[in-house]
This record gives structure tokens, C-alpha cells and sequence, in this order.
């Protein structure tokens, strides 16, 4: 009793206490509240109530029946459990009992009674509360981060539109609560594009969006939910911008790449054209390749005037009254020139500028056919539409001012002016041709021939005919003995005026003016004069739909296509192409320009097909290395040079041509050196020093040796021009065939020419070849000559010139006219002299030659004439030459018309031995020769 104190020892007394009175201690059962309400954060394991748990009952303070011993929970798996924390108060607590997640379940119901302890410490007779709803809440933990739905989204637009919303991209959270599982912003991530996103997740454009500026993009997106927590992992948006459908051509490239020498170029390989799905009826392409920047209107060969005329087979004897300023061609030195690319020789006159032709080029009969040929540049003068323009002028050259023919231009109207003489023709016969043409004032380069077959006159723009508009009629200009002056670039007046001067200036670009008189030129001629060697083309005609039609101009810098069905038409587009068949083209842009019209069914025109400018680049060529080579230097006797045909200079000539080319393909690989063939169109033989005197001396080349080959020459006493388009190999043989001619050699110490060739009239030029050609003279006069030990002369073969002098110039100039006379006549003596010792050695030899067919069989002698050397004295008295001459003119009459080549046989000797010989007998007949020419030169 002690042990449980004072508060058991009244609860013993209450309890006994109550026993007494009614025999019955727990009367009342306990009291809570009918509901609860609670929040859990998950997770944890307190739950918060509301209002607390309370129980009650009035049978306190009695011992056990007025306590609360026990919270129970009825409900569905429940994970709560309910702690009683003071019995007497009847205060309790209720906590999880296990794990609470609020992403599995957000709330909890359940039913709680409250138990009393009973009437006695054995819990017997307890009585429960009523049932009591408990309602628990949890309450969210964001723990999770947002996640999109998608791995990637993709959307496409138009282009030019702003919409609203592309695409709407979403995520979500795996928290459960309003808070932290609902997504509250998107934000783009990429910079710099022209797009935004809004908290729903909607992305719009800001700007309009072109396809041809940049057809797609990637933009990278993030999300947050309403606690800012981001999203683990940003997705990904594709967006394709797609084109409006837009009418044209597509596919093709704005630069097209054109290497020399590849022939036929593809324009647009993989070229459509897109019609939006209309239907049509039928469609036309005109393709234009604009060249007009290039030379003269396209790339043509530059070659000049006579090579062009040649190569095209022009019929000859025209006179090119704008050639090249050279000193035999002067009178165009002083025009303003406009060289342009590629050699091609432009004159430009300003109005100021004009040139007199020298009478000696003028032809003096033009007859009554005859052809003017010219390239005009030519624009319309603001101001001057008065006055005339001459190209080509032959009027009076004193006293008077009369225009016998000339070419002007006049307010844009081409004029041949043809005045007959009155002793040709004395009736009223037509005199001025005119002709009215677009032509002549569009500042583009354009070809003009006139065929004169008089009283008719045609004229040829570019090879297209065109008959005069008017023609007037003159009367005849009557003869007078006044010569005439022919001018380029104005008239010449010198008449009736005080002083002579020039009038009508031409305003514009001449190139290649001509006339040839006598003839008239052909369409072909013409044609193949004017041609351009590039233009457009079409590949494999023979895989073109049948509906297609097409069209070229006559220099292929248009073509016209027409079908009826987009496909063909697309078909036939792809195999256009661009060629250029010169074999060093001119380098440089060429423009293109396609204009198309579409045709619908029961319409003239539906749709509008943009126009297409593109370009053509042609990539220059690799420029040749032309080489001449061969021997630098030839020496010949005097006899080769007086031949009839003299000596060829450049027999051993070779010419080459190399270019730079990349050994692997593509020019992976270093560059090498590659040999090529090409044409050349003149090469040109320079006298270096002073020019050739005819008297004595000529250099040319025979007709024979152009025969079959488009060559021609001309020569002069400064030297020898071959001209004409035409192989390197044609070239070469007619250079080895040029012949020079000295019928003096002893007069000449050397000569010296110079050769250059050249291809497309100076574009490329060769290196200068420099040649000397030299007499080989006889050696000199020495007393006595060991014939044994002298050593052997000129024996090297005649492809192998000499490189030395036996005799110098100088020496043999200085010698007095009295021993030069000498000299020869002693010469000529030796050289009946050593017939006579030919005859009798060669005697001789048949004499010995029958001893052996009688009989005893003698050693073969082998005479060689190379062992005879004689020595003379050149100073002796040229009469005792004299009487030897005639001593033994009878015997040697006939060899004196050989005396060249009986010269050219002595120097060819040589000291060697016969090796079958009598040495006696031979010693005895030079020694007997030796005594017979010192006795006969040596008389003074």
C-alpha cells in the first residue's frame, strides 16, 4: 500500500465509493466529436487535426470508467493509427502508420470511436464513443520536375504569314498537387530566333519567314510548373518553312562553270518549272545568251583580217585599209585604237581622227564588182544628226570636191554613195543606196558587206541580206586628170576651200575594213566571216518529245522552245547547253536571260512566270608556250649560197607549244608540262642589221611550198612574212623551205635574221629565233704544208653547220684589188690543175685494175682524193696563171662551167693515206704536182 501512494488510495475510495451507492461505476460512455479534419505533408508522419482529438466522459473523475484507454479506426486500409497521450484528459494524437504519398492517394476517410477503460482495472463493461468521420488531406511535396510529352515536335509553314500559333507543345508534372503538377511557363531556349512561346505552351512567329533566306529551324524549349521547378531535359522543335507556290522555274544555279576545250555544257541539269498544279495548254521558253561585251558582239577569232578571209576561203586580192601600224603600214598610227581583250584590233574615232590611205594601197579599178566589208560600232550622235559620218571616203585630192565613192552613216541610215565616170557611162544611173536600219545606231557590233554588181548593190548585216530602201540617180562624173585621195574615218576636201582639210568625222568603233575589187563575196564567205564560235546548244535532239519545237537565230544566242506539256518542256530545258569551240577562248562572264510565257486552256495567259539571270563563266584557258628551236648559226661555201637555189636558213626548224596542266585529275596532283597543237597565223622572217640589197642578195620562199596549205607569203628587203590560220606542222615545213641567196658571197660576212610566229594575230607570240648565216671561205695561204699532218676540213655532214672561220673577214677586205685578181686566177689554174692529176691517178688505177683480170692478182689500191693538198702562192705574177690557164684549157674546157662544185671538192679533201698504195709512187707524183704549180705561179 505504501508503494502505490496517495492518488491509488483514492482512486480505491472513489471506486468503492461509487460501488456503495448504485452497485453500477461505468454509467457513461465516451464523447468525441462527430467529425475531423486533417492534413499530412507526404512523407511525414504527423497528422494535423482539426479540432484536436478530445475524448470525453462524465463518469470522471471515477477511475477507470471516467479515463480513455483507446482510439480505434474502421476504414479501408487506413494508414493511420490513433495514440491516446492522457488518459484522464482523453487527449490523443493521430499519426501515419505508414508511408504516405500523395501522388498514390490525396485522401483519406475513416471512421474513429474512443474507448474508456471500463469499471475496473480488468477493462471489463467498457463502453466506445460514437463513430466519429475523420477526413485527412496530403499535402504535396514537388519533388518531381516537368517532362514533355513528346521527345520532338515538328510543325511546317508558309512562308510570308504570321500565325497565331504553329504548334502548342506541353508538358506535365508528377506531383499531385494544383501547385507543383501544373505547368505555369514555357520559355524558348535557342536566341535569336523569330520565335516566342506563351504559358500554354503556343509558339507563334514574330516575323515572316522567307524560304529563300532560311527554309527550316530548331529551336530548343523548357518548361516550369508553378513551384519554378524547369524542366529535366528541354525538347527539341523542328519548324520547315515551305514556299509559297510561287510560279517559275526551280532548280537551277545562278552560275554556271564553263573550262575551255570540254565542248557542250549543260545550262540547268536538274531545272523544273512549277505551275502550282494549274492546268495548261501550253508553254514557251526563250533562252538568250547575251555577249555583246565580249569583242566584237561574241567570241569570234581574233585572227586578222587576210588570215580570216583565207581561213574562211575568201577569194584573194583585198586590201585592208585598217591594218595593224607597222612601218610598211603606217598610215594608222596615229588613229586612237581600242584593243579590247585578246589582240582583236579595234580603231575608235571620236570625230577628230581620220587617216589618208597611200596611193599605192588604194586599187585604182574597182570595175564594176567589187566588195566593201567592215565591223561598226555605231550609236546615235545627240546634236549631229545633220551631219554625215564617213567610214570610207575617195574624193578629189586638189582643186575640186568631188566624191567618187564613199560609206557614211546619216541620221541612222547607211549610205553608198557610187558616182560612175563619165567616160564609163553617160546616162542618168543610179549613184546613193540607202538603207534604214536598226543596226546602225544600237552601239552593238555588227558586220557589213556591200556587193557592188553594178547598178545593183546588196547589203549584208551579219549575214542576213538587205535590199536598199531608196536609190537615187546622178549623172556620170566627167574625167578629169585630178587624182583622188582615199580617207578612213572623215572625207578629204581638198578643193574648194583654202586650205585641205578633212570633213564628215566618223563617230564610232571600225575593225577589219576591206575592199577588194574585181569580185563579189559569197553568203558562205560572209557567214564564216561573221561567225561566232560560241553560242547555245541542245544535247540528244533525238530524246526530245515529238510536241517540242525550237528555234535558233543564225548566231545561236537565241533559242526558242515551245510544248505543250510541262514535262517536255521541263525535259528540254535540262539539255540546254552553252559551247565555245574556240581553243583559247575569251575569258569572262556571258549573261543569260530566260523569259517564259504560260498558256492555259481558253486563255491567252494565266500565270506569270518570273524571268531568269543567270551567268556563264568562262574559266581562262591555259595560255600556250609556243618554242622555236633549232641550229642558231649555218655556215656554207660560197658555192651553196650562189646556187640557183641558194641555202634554207631553217632547215633543222622545229616548233613547239606547251602548256601548264595538272598531271591528276582534278589537280590533285602538281602541275606538269603537256604539249599541244594549235594554229598559228603568221610567222615573220626579220633581216637583223641592214635590210637585203636586191642587187646581190634575196631571201623567199617558192609558191610550191604553200601549195596545199592555208598559207600565203610576202616578202620585202626586210625580210619574209608567212601568213595564214593553219597547223604548226604546216608551218614548220614552209619555214624549212625559205631560201636565202647570195650571189656575192665574198662580200658578205654574215647575216643575221630574226623569227617569231605567233597565234590569234598576237596573243600569243613565240620566243624570238635569232639566226646568223656565214660563208666558210677557203684556208689560208701558207708556204709550205705538210700534207700528211694537216688535219681534215668541212667533213662534218651538211645537217651539222660548221662553227668556225678559216679566213676572217677582215683580212680577205684588206687584201689590194691587184692580189684579189691574182688569187682567183691562181684558183682557178689549180682547179684544172687537180683535174688533170684526177685524170691520171684514176688512170692509173684502170690500168692496174686490167692487170689483175690477165692474171697475177695485185693488192686492190683505193685512191682517196682527200690526200691531195696543194699549197699556192696567190701573189705571183698573174701571168704565168695566165699561160697555165691556156696550156691546159683544151683538157679542162668542159670543167670550168663546174667550177663551184670542183671548189666544194677540194675543200671536202683530206690528208689521209691510201692504205694500199705505193708510198713512193705517190710521194713522187705529189712531189712532181708540187714542183709543177710552184714552177708555174712562181714567175713574178
Amino acid at each position: 500500500m505504501q508503494t502505490l501512494g496517495l492518488p491509488f488510495l483514492l482512486f480505491w475510495l472513489v471506486w468503492g465509493h461509487s460501488c456503495a451507492l448504485g452497485g453500477k461505476v461505468n454509467k457513461h460512455k465516451p464523447w468525441i466529436e462527430t467529425s475531423y479534419h486533417g492534413v499530412i505533408t507526404e512523407n511525414m508522419d504527423t497528422v494535423l487535426l482539426d479540432p484536436p482529438l478530445v475524448a470525453l466522459d462524465k463518469d470522471a473523475p471515477v477511475p477507470f470508467a471516467g479515463e480513455i484507454c483507446a482510439f480505434k479506426i474502421y476504414g479501408q486500409d487506413a494508414p493511420f493509427e490513433a495514440v491516446v497521450l492522457n488518459r484522464t484528459s482523453g487527449e490523443g494524437v493521430l499519426r501515419a502508420s505508414g508511408p504516405v504519398d500523395c501522388e498514390i492517394q490525396k485522401e483519406y476517410t475513416f471512421i474513429i470511436q474512443a474507448y474508456d477503460c471500463g469499471a475496473g482495472p480488468s477493462g471489463a463493461d467498457w463502453k466506445k464513443s460514437h463513430k466519429a468521420v475523420v477526413h485527412i488531406q496530403v499535402d504535396d511535396v514537388n519533388e518531381f520536375c516537368p517532362v514533355f510529352r513528346e521527345p520532338l515536335y515538328k510543325a511546317s509553314v508558309t512562308e510570308g504569314k504570321i500565325y497565331d500559333s504553329i504548334l502548342q507543345v506541353e508538358a506535365w508534372d508528377q506531383d499531385c498537387s494544383p501547385q507543383y503538377s501544373q505547368i505555369c511557363n514555357y520559355e524558348i531556349v535557342t536566341a535569336g530566333t523569330p520565335f516566342a512561346i506563351d504559358r500554354n505552351g503556343n509558339i507563334r512567329n514574330t516575323e515572316r519567314l522567307s524560304y529563300d533566306k532560311q527554309q527550316s529551324y530548331m529551336i530548343m524549349v523548357t518548361a516550369f510548373d508553378c513551384g519554378q521547378k524547369r524542366a529535366k531535359e528541354d525538347v527539341a522543335v523542328h519548324i520547315d518553312v515551305k514556299p509559297v507556290c510561287k510560279p517559275g522555274w526551280q532548280g537551277w544555279n545562278k552560275r554556271v562553270d564553263y573550262e575551255p576545250g570540254t565542248g557542250s555544257r549543260q545550262l540547268f541539269p536538274k531545272m523544273h518549272l512549277e505551275t502550282c498544279g494549274g492546268p495548261l495548254s501550253g508553254v514557251k521558253a526563250m533562252v538568250e545568251l547575251q555577249t555583246n561585251h565580249i569583242g566584237k558582239g561574241c567570241d569570234r577569232e581574233t585572227y586578222s583580217e587576210k588570215s580570216l578571209q583565207k581561213l574562211c576561203g575568201a577569194a584573194s586580192g583585198s586590201t585592208d585599209l585598217l591594218p595593224a601600224p607597222s612601218p610598211s603600214t603606217n598610215w594608222t598610227a596615229s588613229l586612237l585604237t581600242d584593243s579590247g581583250r585578246d589582240s582583236d584590233l579595234i580603231y575608235r574615232f571620236d570625230g577628230r581622227q581620220a587617216a589618208n590611205v597611200p596611193d599605192h594601197v588604194v586599187p585604182q579599178n574597182l570595175t564594176d564588182q567589187f566588195t566593201i566589208a567592215t565591223w561598226m560600232k555605231h550609236g546615235p550622235s545627240p546634236g549631229l544628226r545633220a551631219e554625215k559620218e564617213t567610214l570610207l571616203c575617195n574624193s578629189d585630192k586638189t582643186e575640186m570636191n568631188r566624191h567618187h565613192y564613199s560609206l557614211y552613216v546619216h541620221n541612222c541610215r547607211l549610205v553608198f554613195l557610187l558616182r560612175r565616170d563619165f567616160t564609163q557611162v553617160d546616162t542618168f544611173r543610179p549613184a546613193e543606196f540607202h538603207w534604214k536600219l536598226e543596226q546602225i545606231c544600237d552601239k552593238e557590233w555588227h558586220y557589213y558587206v556591200i556587193n557592188v554588181e553594178f547598178p545593183a548593190v546588196t547589203l549584208f548585216v551579219d549575214g542576213v541580206t538587205y535590199e536598199p530602201y531608196l536609190v537615187t540617180d546622178d549623172w556620170p562624173i566627167h574625167s578629169s586628170k585630178i587624182d583622188t585621195q582615199l580617207t578612213v574615218g572623215a572625207c578629204w576636201q581638198g578643193g574648194e576651200v583654202a586650205t585641205p582639210r578633212f570633213t564628215q568625222y566618223f563617230h564610232g568603233s571600225l575593225s577589219g575594213l576591206t575592199i577588194r575589187p574585181g569580185r563579189i563575196e559569197t553568203q558562205k564567205v560572209i557567214s564564216c566571216l561573221q561567225a561566232c564560235k560560241e553560242g547555245l546548244d541542245i544535247n540528244s535532239l533525238e530524246s526530245l518529245a515529238k510536241d517540242i519545237k525550237f528555234h535558233f537565230n543564225p548566231a545561236q544566242s537565241v533559242l526558242v522552245v515551245d510544248g505543250e506539256d510541262v514535262d517536255s518542256i521541263n525535259t528540254a530545258m535540262t539539255k540546254v547547253s552553252y559551247i565555245n569551240s574556240r581553243q583559247f577562248p575569251t575569258a569572262g562572264l556571258r549573261r543569260l536571260h530566260i523569259t517564259t510565257t504560260v498558256q492555259c486552256f481558253g486563255e491567252d495567259t494565266c500565270l506569270s512566270i518570273p524571268d531568269i539571270k543567270a551567268v556563264v563563266m568562262v574559266l581562262p584557258p591555259s595560255e600556250p608556250r609556243i618554242t622555236i628551236s633549232g641550229s642558231n648559226r649555218l655556215v656554207r661555201p660560197a658555192g651553196d649560197l650562189r646556187a640557183p637555189l641558194g641555202v634554207a636558213p631553217f632547215k633543222e626548224l622545229h616548233i613547239t607549244s606547251t602548256v601548264m596542266k595538272g598531271d591528276g585529275f582534278g589537280g590533285s596532283r602538281r602541275p606538269g608540262v603537256m604539249e599541244v597543237m594549235h594554229n598559228l597565223d603568221y610567222c615573220d622572217v626579220l633581216v637583223i642589221g641592214d635590210e637585203l640589197n636586191p642587187e646581190r642578195e634575196s631571201l623567199e620562199i617558192h609558191h610550191s611550198a604553200l601549195l596545199g596549205k592555208h598559207l600565203d607569203a610576202t616578202n620585202s628587203t626586210s625580210g619574209i612574212s608567212i601568213y595564214g590560220v593553219d597547223s604548226m606542222a604546216h608551218y614548220e615545213q614552209a619555214l624549212r623551205q625559205v631560201r636565202y641567196r647570195n650571189w656575192r658571197p665574198a662580200t658578205l660576212s654574215e647575216r643575221k635574221f630574226r623569227l617569231t610566229c605567233s597565234e590569234l594575230n598576237g596573243r600569243y607570240t613565240s620566243n624570238e629565233f635569232n639566226l646568223e648565216v656565214s660563208v666558210l671561205h677557203h684556208s689560208a695561204p701558207v708556204e709550205h704544208v705538210n700534207h700528211m699532218a694537216a688535219q681534215p676540213q668541212y667533213m662534218r655532214p651538211v645537217h651539222h653547220p660548221l662553227m668556225i672561220h678559216t679566213l676572217n673577214s677582215h683580212m680577205s677586205g684588206a687584201a689590194p684589188p691587184a692580189a684579189t685578181v691574182v688569187i682567183v686566177v691562181c684558183i682557178a689554174a689549180l682547179v684544172v690543175i687537180v683535174v688533170i692529176g684526177v685524170y691520171r691517178i684514176h688512170a692509173t688505177h684502170q690500168e692496174g685494175s686490167r692487170e689483175d683480170e690477165d692474171g697475177g692478182k695485185e693488192p686492190e689500191e683505193d685512191w682517196d682524193n682527200s690526200a691531195l693538198t696543194i699549197t699556192v702562192n696567190p701573189m705571183e705574177n698573174i701571168k704565168g696563171a695566165q699561160a697555165l690557164d691556156e696550156e691546159v684549157k683544151e683538157e679542162g674546157q668542159e670543167q670550168e662551167e663546174e667550177e663551184e662544185e670542183e671548189e666544194e671538192q677540194v675543200g671536202g679533201m683530206t690528208s689521209t693515206e691510201s692504205d694500199n698504195s705505193d708510198e713512193d709512187e705517190e710521194e713522187e707524183e705529189e712531189d712532181e704536182r708540187e714542183k709543177t704549180v710552184v714552177c708555174l705561179c712562181d714567175q713574178r
